[in-house]
């Protein structure tokens, strides 16, 4: 093999199974002088002793050996790990041999005699599938790490039952609605849900209801064969068969029309797709999580969403409340966008100034945690200095009028302890939509002390 050969070819640890103690030095000084890393065994059950301590990245093993054969031993390979790679050596070419040896799991098989160029065409391929592989598992860890419920960013009381519902029901088969304002973050909730469950390994596929024309939507969830409408040069299928063994994330569920609506809920009934102009129907294993800007229960009474289909999606719901509900996670959020955007920004930012987070505090949040973040990333690619000022922020949040008072106006106004206490209770218990034990849990009292404030506060309106 030619040098360029041996730089295309990654290099591994490699275990050559073979009682031909012949062909199993043979097959280990050329693989070795390959730059491969190689060990032998000689029989099935030291094979399967060597891997079990030490997973390799391919296994070559001939297929006839005493004791046990190599089809056997790749059978068992893959039990301690299904993802083992092995190509089997075989003196007896035929079908049924080849049939045998793929149908064991093995990643490939060769003939004896074999050349020296084919069994190394045969190693590198391998090498290639592993490393492909090894980097396959790294990306899953990596988004199992980026999607997990601890790297979502939230405080609040609310956010916690948020999380807790994530982690209790992700391995549910249920299907999930997620409702919330625009830009609460409601796909990175799906994600999340997705990357706990054991659907992990399959695919999330995520359709934006709203951005696809209604001519085509149903095209696209379902699919279609050739000469269904002008258009249609050859088969397709649909994003239900894309999402085959993993979740099916519907956004903007309510922007779906009605007769499309119906061949949804068939479909999650009957778990059953039919591509238009198809004359039969296809199993998909798929779970659906659907999620709302608008209160689906409410355009089912209205007529505008089916009542069936809205209760077939809304077996477990998840609320996503509003970032103007929960405060006390716009400064978690700000550091998190300020770490996201720092490779992006010329200057280094190390955080931001206190007159400049009072007005992130101040503002009701229309665009919840995207317009946050849009008004972060804007404020580094656009400010000077090391912390972000209050002049690096859009002009229509700081020209925001409201009635909330900071710590520099509580004191420039003369506030007593005793006004400032009213304020922020009045603060809190807005934030929290009027729910008193969150409001008691976040300002640290009993529910009776809270009564008894209350009352004070009506005393003194």
């Amino acid at each position: 093999m030619s040098t360029d050969a041996k730089k295309d070819t990654p290099l591994g640890r490699i275990l050559v199974v073979e009682d031909d103690r012949e062909m199993c030095r043979f097959l280990s000084e050329l693989l070795s002088e390959e730059g491969h890393e190689v060990e032998v065994a000689h029989d099935g059950q030291s094979a399967l002793q060597r891997y079990a301590e030490t997973p390799f990245d391919l296994v070559i093993t001939d297929l006839m050996m005493p004791g046990m054969k190599g089809t056997e031993l790749v059978r068992r390979l893959r039990e301690i790990d299904p993802e083992a790679l092995a190509l089997l050596i075989t003196a007896f070419g035929s079908i049924e041999s080849a049939v045998e040896t793929m149908r064991a799991g093995a990643f490939n098989y060769l003939t004896k005699p074999f050349r020296t160029e084919e069994i190394l065409l045969h190693v590198a391929r391998a090498m290639e599938e592993s490393s492909l592989r090894k980097e396959i598992r790294r990306l899953r860890k990596e988004i199992h790490g980026r999607y997990g419920p601890g790297n979502i960013v939230g405080k609040s009381p609310s956010m916690k039952r948020v999380f807790e519902a994530v982690m209790q029901i992700s391995d549910t088969p249920a299907n999930i609605l997620i409702v919330g304002e625009s830009g609460t973050g409601k796909e990175l909730i799906a994600r999340a849900v997705h990357y706990q469950s054991s659907r992990s390994h399959g695919p999330l596929i995520p359709v934006n209801c709203a951005a696809i024309p209604e001519t085509l939507l149903e095209s696209e969830l379902f699919g279609y064969v050739r000469g269904a409408f002008t258009d249609a040069k050859k088969d397709r299928k649909g994003l239900f068969h894309e999402a085959q063994g993993g979740s099916l994330f519907l956004d903007e569920i309510g922007e779906i029309p009605l007769p499309l609506q119906a061949k949804l809920l068939r479909v999650i009934e009957d778990k059953e797709v039919r591509p238009l102009g198809a004359n039969r129907t296809e199993k998909v294993d798929v779970r659906i999580i659907a999620a709302s800007n608008r209160e689906l229960g409410e355009l089912a009474s209205e007529g505008r969403f089916r009542q069936d289909l809205y209760y077939r999606l809304n077996v477990i719901r998840i609320e996503l409340p509003p970032l103007r509900e929960r405060f006390q996670d716009v400064p978690l959020f700000v550091e998190h966008f300020i770490q996201k955007y720092s490779d992006r920004s010329a200057r280094k930012v190390t955080g931001i100034s206190e007159e400049a987070l009072a007005a992130l505090m101040r503002y009701s949040w229309p665009g919840n945690v995207r317009e946050l973040e849009h008004a972060i990333e804007r404020a580094m690619l656009l400010g000077k200095g090391e912390q972000i000022a209050a002049m690096d922020l859009p002009p229509e949040l700081l020209a925001q009028s409201d009635r909330e008072v900071t710590l520099t106006e509580a004191l420039s106004r003369r506030f007593t302890l005793k006004t400032l206490e009213q304020e922020y209770i009045k603060k809190v218990l807005q934030a929290t939509g009027g729910n008193k034990t969150e409001t008691a849990a976040i300002l640290g009292v009993d529910r009776t002390t809270l009564y008894r404030k209350l009352d004070e506060l009506k005393e003194k309106d």
